[in-house]
């Protein structure tokens, strides 16, 4: 076995043995007040470099946008959320995330990086269209669920009691 493919399935092995601890450790361990704790902030750079590399087909991204205050470009570690043929991404963390405050500072305009870069603009989905989006989010997203007040497989109607609380941004790519 070459040297490159024994140290791609190292990787591979310690990021799934990561994510599967990460799934199982408490929420606030990750964040706090609907923030990151510096754990997580550490974590979050840590992944965002594996998910902008391409080797994790679960769903992960890295978003890229300019900060709202600074212009600076941010990166965030997102899961793609698939539903009747288009992709969205969920702020598990609800209005108080900077992702969603540095996307609509940036009118929607943006970068996903998943093994490649592509431009995109995300449009927020109006709260009345979010509550299926959100079931198919928790379906895919181990680590939303703590934030997201509902069982994964809870009616609809649950989905919709909650959906104001947390945005959605449907992503379109840029011609």
């Amino acid at each position: 076995m070459s040297r490159l493919l024994r140290r791609l399935l190292l990787t591979v092995a310690f990021a799934c043995l990561f994510v599967l601890a990460w799934t199982r450790l408490p929420a606030t361990v990750w964040y706090r007040d609907r923030r990151p704790t510096r754990f997580g902030r550490a974590t979050n750079r840590f992944m965002g470099r594996f998910a902008a590399s391409g080797l994790p087909s679960f769903g992960m991204v890295t978003l890229e946008v300019p900060g709202w205050k600074t212009g600076r470009p941010t990166s965030t570690v997102l899961v793609l959320a698939r539903h009747e043929g288009h992709e969205y991404l969920v702020s598990m963390l609800g209005e108080g995330a900077l992702w969603v405050r540095n996307v609509r500072a940036a009118a929607g305009n943006a970068v996903l990086r998943h093994g490649s870069a592509r431009t995109v603009r995300l449009v927020e989905v109006p709260a009345g269209e979010r509550a299926p989006i959100l079931r198919a989010y928790l379906a895919v997203a181990p680590g939303g669920r703590p934030h997201i007040p509902v069982a994964p497989g809870a009616a609809l109607e649950e989905f919709e009691r909650v959906a104001a609380e947390f945005p959605v941004f449907r992503v379109e790519p840029l011609a």
